[in-house]
Protein backbone atom coordinates (compact mmCIF):
# COMPACT_ATOMS: atom_id res chain seq x y z
CA UNK A 1 0.00 0.00 0.00
CA UNK A 2 1.13 3.45 -0.63
CA UNK A 3 1.88 5.35 2.13
CA UNK A 4 0.57 9.36 2.76
CA UNK A 5 3.72 10.76 2.88
CA UNK A 6 4.60 9.15 -0.62
CA UNK A 7 1.44 11.16 -1.84
CA UNK A 8 1.80 15.23 -2.27
CA UNK A 9 -1.66 16.78 -3.32
CA UNK A 10 -1.67 19.56 -6.38
CA UNK A 11 -4.86 21.49 -5.80
CA UNK A 12 -6.05 22.71 -9.87
CA UNK A 13 -6.54 26.85 -9.53
CA UNK A 14 -5.24 27.48 -12.95
CA UNK A 15 -8.57 27.67 -14.95
CA UNK A 16 -9.81 31.09 -16.62
CA UNK A 17 -13.38 30.47 -15.04
CA UNK A 18 -15.14 31.66 -18.16
CA UNK A 19 -18.50 30.43 -16.67
CA UNK A 20 -18.01 32.37 -13.13
CA UNK A 21 -17.06 35.79 -15.14
CA UNK A 22 -13.77 35.19 -14.77
CA UNK A 23 -14.02 35.30 -11.01
CA UNK A 24 -10.81 33.11 -9.78
CA UNK A 25 -12.81 30.35 -8.44
CA UNK A 26 -9.89 29.34 -5.53
CA UNK A 27 -10.33 32.73 -3.89
CA UNK A 28 -13.91 32.99 -3.76
CA UNK A 29 -15.26 32.89 -0.32
CA UNK A 30 -16.19 29.73 1.39
CA UNK A 31 -17.91 29.13 4.76
CA UNK A 32 -14.83 30.97 7.20
CA UNK A 33 -12.05 31.17 4.57
CA UNK A 34 -11.44 30.58 0.66
CA UNK A 35 -12.89 27.62 -1.31
CA UNK A 36 -9.24 26.59 -2.17
CA UNK A 37 -8.02 26.94 1.82
CA UNK A 38 -11.16 24.49 2.66
CA UNK A 39 -9.97 21.61 -0.24
CA UNK A 40 -6.38 22.58 1.36
CA UNK A 41 -7.64 21.51 4.62
CA UNK A 42 -9.69 18.61 3.67
CA UNK A 43 -6.63 17.26 1.66
CA UNK A 44 -4.30 17.64 4.05
CA UNK A 45 -4.54 15.17 6.72
CA UNK A 46 -4.50 12.55 3.39
CA UNK A 47 -0.90 13.05 1.91
CA UNK A 48 2.65 14.50 2.77
CA UNK A 49 1.91 17.48 0.96
CA UNK A 50 0.31 19.61 -1.10
CA UNK A 51 0.82 22.22 -4.01
CA UNK A 52 -1.20 24.68 -5.66
CA UNK A 53 -1.56 24.98 -9.11
CA UNK A 54 -2.54 28.77 -10.07
CA UNK A 55 -2.03 31.13 -13.21
CA UNK A 56 -3.33 34.05 -11.38
CA UNK A 57 -3.40 36.22 -8.09
CA UNK A 58 -0.12 33.93 -6.80
CA UNK A 59 0.51 36.30 -3.75
CA UNK A 60 -3.13 35.63 -2.82
CA UNK A 61 -2.74 31.45 -3.11
CA UNK A 62 0.76 31.78 -1.35
CA UNK A 63 -1.13 32.56 2.20
CA UNK A 64 -1.97 29.05 2.52
CA UNK A 65 1.34 28.60 3.43
CA UNK A 66 2.17 26.11 0.10
CA UNK A 67 4.35 26.55 -2.57
CA UNK A 68 2.24 27.93 -5.58
CA UNK A 69 3.27 26.82 -9.01
CA UNK A 70 2.48 28.29 -12.63
CA UNK A 71 1.79 26.28 -15.75
CA UNK A 72 4.99 25.63 -17.11
CA UNK A 73 3.02 26.82 -20.66
CA UNK A 74 1.74 29.85 -21.51
CA UNK A 75 -1.88 31.21 -22.01
CA UNK A 76 -4.07 28.68 -19.45
CA UNK A 77 -3.53 25.38 -21.79
CA UNK A 78 -5.51 23.14 -19.56
CA UNK A 79 -5.01 20.61 -16.46
CA UNK A 80 -2.34 18.76 -18.36
CA UNK A 81 -0.11 21.68 -17.94
CA UNK A 82 -0.87 21.64 -14.49
CA UNK A 83 0.49 17.86 -13.83
CA UNK A 84 3.71 18.96 -15.31
CA UNK A 85 4.27 21.23 -13.30
CA UNK A 86 3.41 19.12 -10.60
CA UNK A 87 5.39 16.32 -11.63
CA UNK A 88 8.02 18.57 -12.21
CA UNK A 89 8.27 20.04 -8.42
CA UNK A 90 7.66 16.75 -6.28
CA UNK A 91 9.30 14.99 -3.60
CA UNK A 92 7.23 12.07 -3.24
CA UNK A 93 6.91 9.77 -5.99
CA UNK A 94 2.58 10.65 -6.44
CA UNK A 95 0.97 12.91 -7.18
CA UNK A 96 -2.89 13.41 -6.60
CA UNK A 97 -4.70 15.93 -8.24
CA UNK A 98 -7.87 17.48 -7.17
CA UNK A 99 -9.84 20.70 -8.60
CA UNK A 100 -10.33 23.59 -6.65
CA UNK A 101 -14.04 24.00 -7.02
CA UNK A 102 -15.03 21.14 -5.90
CA UNK A 103 -16.43 21.40 -2.46
CA UNK A 104 -16.72 18.15 -1.14
CA UNK A 105 -13.38 15.91 -0.32
CA UNK A 106 -14.45 12.46 1.04
CA UNK A 107 -11.84 11.70 3.96
CA UNK A 108 -10.48 8.16 1.84
CA UNK A 109 -9.72 9.58 -1.65
CA UNK A 110 -6.30 9.72 -1.28
CA UNK A 111 -6.60 5.98 0.27
CA UNK A 112 -8.78 4.84 -2.48
CA UNK A 113 -6.89 6.34 -5.37
CA UNK A 114 -3.88 4.91 -3.53
CA UNK A 115 -5.34 1.66 -3.86
CA UNK A 116 -6.67 1.34 -7.42
CA UNK A 117 -3.24 2.19 -8.07
CA UNK A 118 -1.12 -0.22 -6.32
CA UNK A 119 -3.56 -2.96 -6.73
CA UNK A 120 -3.45 -2.50 -10.54
CA UNK A 121 -0.60 -1.68 -11.24
CA UNK A 122 -0.93 1.33 -13.51
CA UNK A 123 0.80 4.20 -13.34
CA UNK A 124 -2.63 6.37 -13.17
CA UNK A 125 -5.27 6.14 -11.02
CA UNK A 126 -8.75 7.67 -12.25
CA UNK A 127 -12.36 8.36 -10.46
CA UNK A 128 -15.32 7.06 -11.58
CA UNK A 129 -18.50 8.03 -10.05
CA UNK A 130 -20.77 5.20 -11.66
CA UNK A 131 -21.53 6.97 -14.25
CA UNK A 132 -18.03 8.79 -16.30
CA UNK A 133 -14.54 9.28 -15.33
CA UNK A 134 -13.66 12.57 -13.14
CA UNK A 135 -10.59 12.88 -14.61
CA UNK A 136 -9.14 15.79 -12.94
CA UNK A 137 -9.43 13.35 -9.47
CA UNK A 138 -6.38 11.53 -10.34
CA UNK A 139 -2.94 9.81 -8.50
CA UNK A 140 0.02 9.60 -11.32
CA UNK A 141 2.81 8.12 -10.73
CA UNK A 142 6.01 10.36 -11.20
CA UNK A 143 7.28 8.13 -13.40
CA UNK A 144 4.89 9.31 -16.25
CA UNK A 145 6.61 12.82 -16.34
CA UNK A 146 8.68 11.88 -19.52
CA UNK A 147 5.56 10.70 -21.73
CA UNK A 148 3.65 13.85 -20.46
CA UNK A 149 6.23 15.80 -21.96
CA UNK A 150 6.27 14.09 -24.89
CA UNK A 151 2.92 14.46 -25.74
CA UNK A 152 2.66 18.50 -24.52
CA UNK A 153 5.23 18.56 -26.78
CA UNK A 154 3.11 17.01 -30.01
CA UNK A 155 0.63 19.66 -28.85
CA UNK A 156 -1.75 17.25 -27.07
CA UNK A 157 -3.77 19.28 -24.70
CA UNK A 158 -6.68 16.33 -23.69
CA UNK A 159 -6.71 14.97 -20.26
CA UNK A 160 -8.38 11.87 -21.44
CA UNK A 161 -6.20 11.20 -24.67
CA UNK A 162 -3.43 11.70 -22.56
CA UNK A 163 -4.61 8.98 -19.97
CA UNK A 164 -5.04 6.45 -23.14
CA UNK A 165 -1.25 6.87 -23.48
CA UNK A 166 -0.32 5.07 -20.32
CA UNK A 167 -1.27 2.22 -18.04
CA UNK A 168 -4.34 3.36 -16.11
CA UNK A 169 -7.22 2.38 -13.91
CA UNK A 170 -10.77 3.14 -13.18
CA UNK A 171 -11.36 3.15 -9.51
CA UNK A 172 -15.33 3.04 -8.31
CA UNK A 173 -16.30 5.82 -6.43
CA UNK A 174 -20.35 5.78 -7.18
CA UNK A 175 -20.78 5.29 -3.55
CA UNK A 176 -20.06 8.67 -3.47
CA UNK A 177 -20.90 10.68 -6.28
CA UNK A 178 -21.54 14.11 -3.72
CA UNK A 179 -16.99 14.14 -4.25
CA UNK A 180 -17.85 15.24 -7.70
CA UNK A 181 -19.96 17.98 -6.82
CA UNK A 182 -18.26 21.35 -8.44
CA UNK A 183 -18.64 24.89 -8.78
CA UNK A 184 -18.57 25.76 -12.68
CA UNK A 185 -21.32 29.19 -12.60
CA UNK A 186 -22.87 31.58 -9.86
CA UNK A 187 -25.64 29.71 -9.06
CA UNK A 188 -23.77 26.55 -8.52
CA UNK A 189 -21.67 29.28 -6.06
CA UNK A 190 -24.90 30.43 -4.10
CA UNK A 191 -25.68 26.60 -3.95
CA UNK A 192 -23.18 25.58 -2.57
CA UNK A 193 -22.48 28.49 -0.34
CA UNK A 194 -25.55 28.04 1.39
CA UNK A 195 -26.07 23.83 1.70
CA UNK A 196 -22.09 23.35 2.21
CA UNK A 197 -22.66 19.63 1.35
CA UNK A 198 -20.74 17.58 3.62
CA UNK A 199 -18.93 14.05 2.16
Amino acid sequence: MIDRQEITALILAGGKSRRMGGRDKGLLPFGDGLLVGHVLDAIRPQVGAVLISANRHHEEYRQFDVPVLADPLDDFQGPLAGFLAGLRHIQTDYLLTLPCDGPVIVDDLARRLAAGLSGSGADIAVAHDGNRLQPVYAMLNRNVLPDLVLALGEGERKIDRWYARNHWVAVDFSDVPQQFSNINTPEDYASAATSRPEA
